[in-house]
């Protein structure tokens, strides 16, 4: 078994997250996670210089750094710098929490096996961009919430938690979003504190499948 990464010792583990919007996921993990069980968040980057996640961050007093695609010559030398970056913090964990891109493959090799999303939907149904409508257009009764590894495709990593939602006849986009977004503030952190305990690794024999205690 390849265990997830830990901290060594008395040192806390260190978080980063990445987030492009609102914050709100972000929100949830300052609640929720930062300070507690020893895990410290040591900082939040994003792509967006406006983004109101910056400021959740610096009213929590965590370091926040930005990183728009247009400062850089390409999305690979930005993801490098970003990288750097997340180093120099001694991250043992980078959540995506609303990034609204996909890192690059040197990004995620990297980082391999040390990053993870939260995602709107059952994958591996309705990866991508805005699932909430892909499953009310669909018709499906369930949709739900997934927290996975981040790989090189769209969604696509090996799953850690999922958690289903019900989806009512009446649902319409709002109502329903309002639901998966709750979910979400308890899946992500949640995820967050397993693998920090130790309690989630990757089976070397089957890369897909991820063991949780």
């Amino acid at each position: 078994m390849k265990s997830s990464p830990t901290s060594d010792g008395d040192r806390p583990f260190r978080l980063v997250v990445l987030a492009s919007g609102t914050g709100t996921n972000l929100q949830a993990i300052i609640d929720r996670v930062h300070g507690r069980d020893g895990i410290e968040l040591v900082g939040v980057a994003s792509n967006k210089p406006e983004a109101p996640a910056l400021e959740r961050a610096r009213g929590a007093g965590v370091p926040v750094g930005v990183f728009p695609r247009g400062a850089y010559p390409d999305r690979e030398t930005r993801d490098g710098a970003l990288g750097d970056w997340i180093e120099e913090l001694g991250a043992d964990l980078i959540a995506l929490a609303g990034y609204m891109e996909l890192l690059t493959p040197p990004m995620v090799e990297r980082f391999r096996d040390r990053t993870i999303n939260v995602h709107p939907a059952l994958l591996p149904a309705f990866p991508g961009l805005d699932p909430v409508s892909q499953a009310l257009a669909h018709g499906v009764k369930v949709t739900g919430v997934t927290v996975h590894f981040v790989d090189e495709g769209v969604d696509s990593g090996p799953i850690i938690l999922q958690r289903s939602i019900e989806v009512d006849p009446d649902d319409d986009w709002d109502s329903l979003e309002r639901r998966i977004h709750a979910a979400e503030h308890e899946l992500l952190p949640t995820a967050i504190r397993m693998i920090a305990g130790g309690r989630v690794s990757i089976d070397p024999s089957n890369p897909r499948l991820v063991r949780t205690d």
